[in-house]
């Protein structure tokens, strides 16, 4: 770990190069603190002097923390000469013409290792599943205090907001025009990956609006194929797998599993919900799903003229009351049903047991992003009105694109009205986190992208610690990213120290393009090596590594196989006739089997061996070859 603090040394010198000043003793400083505190000084004590300094540039006047000195004055003495040209060392006040850099370089330099990648300690990880327990009893208090006029006002709301979506996805549940999916992760009943097209497990809630025959077979020809499904009752059901995941050291991030044949059905409503979703002009504003983009350039926007404001939600997912949902939903009886049906009603949580859930879905859910998305959106235009004091129609939402957009509990809304709208989500059970939420001064935080004002001040984050050989792969492929974002970042020094450390793990390491696959330097000067040319081809190649990710064997054949061929059909919008279904042929690495006399159809042409192997990657690996470099 000494290797981090070398790193964040090379990083403040350049830095102190950048904003004219000098970072000696606050190398120093660091030295000596990260000796006595370890590494948390660097993932945990640093960050949180980041966060306050950004509230301190939000609110235009630095305060006091409590792990470093002020000396006589109102500022830290670390980092005092990047602190000094940003506020007045004697009132703390911000100057009026703060430096941009100073205030990139002070966040860079407390921020840069707060998100590495590094498992907590089992005390912090008893304290997140804390955490997790006591957000189930604050739903089920803030549900307790909702009055019923609450709940119509929120329910018109949603109303006027997803009607049309609500409609057509109620339309597709009832016609049954929704298509399944299995997704690559684990599963609460610890299938494999292709396993999952064989699973035996269903429950009767599933099978009152998903009937088995027509979603866990091919078609009707596999019927019998059914006789040894399990179909669970409410009470037998598998519940969700609470777990922890990395996320910083100082807290993991908590996830619920689901089991398959709701994680199967999940994806099926999230399909429906995604069409319904791109074809509605007005939501395709308000919400985004795939693209951070919008949200980080109405923060950008926000930050230079003050007109919106960014908000950040705690344990967002886990606050979303199901209550809120069925009444959003209520006027769409079979959707209703259909949401119901694919929610787990209880998780497994380590060291409390199995508990009953009053959210709406953990993180892990295919349906916790979108339903979330659609509950705040109904909180904000919510609280717009109270503050408007009016009753909102369909044509003022539209005069609010452009200042409203949501991208999971990433919230930018008008500054104008963000006082109420706080107050409505945290009436509604929402928690809006402060120390990451911003609209006084000209600082602004969405979707990754940090700025003040109009500037882009986002820095380089250490996603990974730095590896020690070229067997640690994913070490090695972070510590080459990590290299070219610095490089990119005018931090020549810190883009030196990962060039010998990547060299002397790296036989071959080129300069190439950003485009290249190859683990090699990127270079703003476009002179890429050439080693030699491609013998066929004619065009330029090196010699270099590359990433190799394989996936675990997964055999799989029979009906599963003919299933998820099908489904792979449907997916691409290649529909067959039901006649038909049963006299497509499935493929598999040396076997080739025809369900029923029809004429030969050629092998799918992406990922051919699919069928035998399946899943996420167990290990990342680098391969030596002659590869493009650009």
């Amino acid at each position: 770990m000494k290797s981090l603090m070398s790193l964040w040394s090379k990083m403040a010198d350049d830095s102190a190069i950048l904003c004219c000043t000098s970072a000696t003793s606050d190398i120093n400083t660091v030295r000596r603190r990260f000796e006595h505190e370890g590494l948390s000084f660097l993932t945990i004590t640093l960050p949180d002097l980041g966060k306050s300094t950004q509230k301190w540039v939000d609110q235009g006047q630095a305060g006091i923390h409590p792990s470093f000195n002020t000396g006589r004055g109102s500022l830290p003495l670390f980092l005092g000469g990047f602190f000094n040209r940003v506020f007045d060392r004697k009132s703390g006040a911000l100057l009026d013409d703060p430096c941009i850099t100073s205030i990139h370089a002070i966040r860079q330099l407390t921020l840069a290792f707060g998100k590495i990648s590094l498992p907590c300690s089992d005390a912090r990880v008893r304290k997140a599943m804390l955490n997790y327990v006591e957000c189930e009893q604050d739903v089920r208090q803030s549900d307790a205090e909702l009055q019923e006029k609450d709940f119509l006002e929120f329910q018109r709301m949603s109303d006027l907001l997803f009607s049309e979506l609500f409609t057509q996805m109620d339309r597709d549940v009832y016609y049954g025009q929704l298509l399944p999916k299995h997704g690559p992760g684990v599963t609460a009943d610890r299938l494999t990956s292709n396993g999952k097209y064989e699973q035996r497990t269903w429950t009767s809630r599933l099978d009152s609006v998903f009937p088995l025959d027509k979603y866990l077979i091919p078609n009707h020809h596999y019927v019998d194929d059914l006789g040894d499904v399990t179909v669970l009752e409410p009470g037998s059901e598998i519940p969700v797998k609470v777990i922890s995941v990395p996320k910083t050291l100082k807290t993991p991030r908590i996830i619920a599993v689901e089991p398959t044949c709701m994680q199967y059905m999940q994806q099926a409503l999230l399909r429906s919900f995604l069409a319904a979703h791109d074809r509605d002009e007005l939501l395709r504003g308000l919400i985004g799903f795939d693209d951070q983009t919008p949200n980080q350039e109405l923060a950008c926007q926000g930050s230079a003229d003050g007109r919106t404001a960014t908000l950040d939600l705690s344990d967002a997912s886990d606050r979303v009351s199901n209550q809120l949902v069925k009444r959003m939903v209520e006027r769409w009886p079979h959707l209703e049903e259909a949401l119901d049906a694919t929610r787990s009603r209880r998780a497994e949580v380590p060291g409390h047991g199995i508990i009953r859930l009053a959210k709406y879905a953990s993180m892990g859910s295919a349906l916790c992003f979108p339903v979330e998305a659609m509950v705040f959106t109904t909180l904000i235009f919510l609280g717009i009105q109270n503050s408007l004091n009016v009753t909102l129609t369909k044509k003022d939402i539209y005069s609010f694109l452009g200042s409203v957009r949501v991208y999971g509990d990433d919230l930018i809304v008008p500054v104008d009205h963000v006082h109420t709208i706080v107050q409505t989500l945290e009436h509604f059970g929402a928690r809006v986190g402060l120390d990451k939420s911003f609209w006084t001064g000209k600082f602004r935080e969405s979707c990754g992208k940090e700025y003040f004002n109009g500037h882009d001040v986002s820095i380089v984050r250490v996603r990974q610690a730095l590896p020690c050989t070229m067997a640690d792969g994913t070490g090695v492929i972070a510590t080459v990213a990590l290299r070219n974002q610095l490089y990119l970042g005018w931090y020549p020094t810190s883009v030196r120290y990962l060039d010998k450390l990547l060299e002397g793990m790296l036989k071959h390491f080129p300069t190439v393009a950003p485009e290249s696959p190859v683990l090699g330097r990127v270079s703003r000067l476009r002179d890429y090596d050439c080693e030699r040319m491609h013998p066929s081809l004619f065009s330029p190649q090196v010699r270099g590594y590359v990433v190799e990710a394989k996936a675990p064997s997964d055999q799989l054949g029979g009906t599963g196989a003919l299933l998820k061929c099908l489904l792979k059909l449907e997916s691409n919008n290649l529909r067959v006739a039901d006649s038909d279904i049963s006299t497509i042929p499935c493929y598999w690495p040396g076997t080739v089997q025809k369900y029923g006399p029809s004429s030969w159809v050629p092998p799918m042409s992406q990922d051919e061996r699919h069928l035998e192997r399946s899943g996420r990657p167990k290990r990342v690996s680098i391969k030596l070859g002659w590869w493009p470099p650009h």
